[in-house]
């Protein structure tokens, strides 16, 4: 065990650190792109050029220069636009090397990657190797006999003598994570719905299908991929039962109904997945400077930054979703912390706020909270992700029980995520479609939370963060400088300095509803931005937050 209790790593150690040396781990293992702030947008949600009342990729590019002029961000993160049956809003892929009519055409997809291109962002897309669509002419082929061509491409099992499942495995999405196949007479295993049957990574076959169709991506120019969901691709071979969950469980991991009720040891997080990353890491490396992130829900910082790989020769990052966690000053300083100590030499750090899946950050944290949580995520070291919408302060959406359209929602109740996936609020009255009738209604406070509205107002949310941003855009410090904790004698104030190269910034963040002074530990700089409209400048002395501020000081 090393210092507290933690567990050795590799890099802890004498031959570790000469071999860490030895690679040049501050230049290697990072994709350019890493550095960037990255913005999520859901297809279906963000702009609808046809009238239809669905998003799409036309939609996407010709609302290009907001993202690139108005916010300036760096990369675009395209959720599914690949033909799907929709049970799983495209996380169900029928075919990984098209675009879904809904959207559009390749062709719509090409105009659009140029555009993005020509802007000078970047764009990475989606790409989900766990399972496909049952729809998927690979699943077609593989259900039709136990001795076609295809009939080890997905996880097949027999029976137990009574006729049950071969295991006690259970769906995220509720119920047996098993569904019985009348043709085959056997079982398919599904991680998530039943129409959503997984493939077999164990199959070579599976392995250079897929990896072509990262190809396919790759040689139209797209900058790399976020995976989905990608820890439950290698399980146990011999798919032994699951112990029940203990009582001791970590509370973040305790968050989706009766699935929690077991201890996922073999269904997931496999140690051959570390095999699995290299070899689509080598896919990546066979282009110049080309990127991927991995949604992996791990909350253990040893086990976390082992996607990194030995090398940094598995996923540039492994998604680190700890703030979806963290609430209080206390908690946040620990996430960072933390996360810092984990990483091995030369690997860069990246922060979530929200997503397609989680609720609505200024539903989390109020008008005010949601502010400074804006300020903390685009200041810290590290690759930032934006969920569209955040930068207007979209609400999460109520929807009526009879019009939930998520499948998780249906059959877990409370668990529903159309509440975050509403439409982009582009003006007073919606601005997304020319339809009235839009695939989820219009979030909630549309005639003020919108781009038009706020963005000529120098204190609206959409003004903080473009302050935030093109702060970040012109600062070395905050782009790819250090980090270093600043100790407060208040436990409702987290700060910390960014440097590099003779620029220094410190950040002060109150997480109280109440003021709170800040501990300057000596530092004496100008007021760069604060999240309070109200503070127009700072003199040299006690600084004293407001309720739920953020402040940013540069050093003379």
């Amino acid at each position: 065990m090393g210092q507290n209790g933690r567990k050795a790593k590799w890099w802890d150690t004498d031959e570790g650190k000469r071999r860490a040396k030895s690679l040049g781990f501050a230049e290697s293992g990072r994709a350019a792109l890493s550095v960037g702030v990255i913005y999520q947008i859901y297809p279906r949600s963000f702009a609808d050029s046809t009238g239809n009342g669905v998003g799409d990729l036309e939609g996407i590019r010709q609302s290009l220069d907001y993202l690139a002029n108005t916010l300036d961000v760096d990369t675009i993160w395209l959720s599914p636009f690949y033909p799907s049956p929709q049970a799983d809003f495209g996380y169900d892929v029928s075919n990984y090397t098209d675009v879904d009519p809904m959207f559009g055409t390749l062709a719509d997809f090409d105009r659009l990657l140029a555009a993005v291109h020509e802007f000078g962002m970047k764009l990475i897309v989606d790409f989900v190797p766990n399972h496909s669509s049952q729809m998927h002419p690979w699943f077609v082929e593989s259900r039709a006999s136990r001795d076609n061509p295809k009939h080890d491409w997905y996880t097949w099992a027999e029976a137990e003598p009574d006729g049950s499942p071969p295991n006690n495995w259970l769906s995220i999405f509720g119920g047996k994570a098993w569904t019985w196949d009348d043709t085959r007479q056997q079982y398919y295993l599904h991680t998530f719905l039943k129409e959503q049957p997984d493939l077999n990574w164990r199959n070579p076959e599976v392995v250079g299908e897929m990896h072509d169709a990262m190809r396919f991506w790759l040689d139209r120019g797209v900058d790399g991929f976020r995976v989905d969901a990608p820890q439950f691709a290698m399980k146990d071979p011999a798919m032994r039962d699951l112990p029940p969950a203990p009582a001791s469980l970590d509370a973040n991991y305790k968050d989706m109904g009766e699935y929690d009720s077991l201890d996922h040891i073999y269904d997931k997080c496999h140690p051959d997945l570390h095999e699995m990353f290299r070899r689509m890491r080598a896919v990546l490396d066979e282009y110049d400077d080309r990127y991927a992130v991995a949604e992996l829900h791990i909350f253990d910082w040893d086990e976390w930054a082992l996607y990194y790989g030995e090398n940094l020769d598995e996923m540039h990052q492994p998604f680190n979703f700890a703030m979806l966690k963290a609430h209080t000053a206390p908690e946040m300083r620990q996430v960072v912390e933390s996360l810092e100590a984990a990483l091995p030499p030369g690997a860069w750090p990246n922060y979530v706020l929200g997503n397609h899946d989680e609720h609505r950050i200024t539903t989390r944290y109020g008008d005010v909270g949601v502010r400074r949580m804006a300020m903390m995520l685009l200041t810290l070291r590290g690759t930032p992700t934006m969920y569209f919408g955040d930068e207007i302060g979209m609400l999460n959406a109520t929807i009526p029980d009879e019009s939930v359209h998520d499948p998780w929602g249906k059959r877990v109740p409370g668990l529903g995520r159309d509440g975050c996936r509403t439409p982009m609020q582009w003006t007073p009255d919606g601005g997304f479609s020319s339809s009235e009738v839009t695939w989820l209604p219009m979030g909630p406070e549309v005639q003020t939370r919108n781009v038009e509205s706020q963005i000529h107002n120098p204190s609206s949310m959409l003004a903080l963060y473009q302050s935030l941003l093109t702060l970040r855009k012109g600062s070395l410090a905050l782009r790819e400088g250090e980090y270093r904790t600043v100790s407060q004698n208040s436990a409702d104030v987290f700060a910390y300095e960014r440097y590099a190269d003779g620029e220094n910034l410190f950040v002060a963040l109150n997480f109280s509803e109440a003021p709170a002074a800040a501990d300057l530990a000596g530092f004496s700089g100008d007021l760069v931005l604060s999240t309070d409209p109200g503070r127009k400048q700072f003199s040299n002395g006690p600084l004293v937050l407001s309720a739920q501020e953020g402040v940013i000081l540069r050093a003379r």
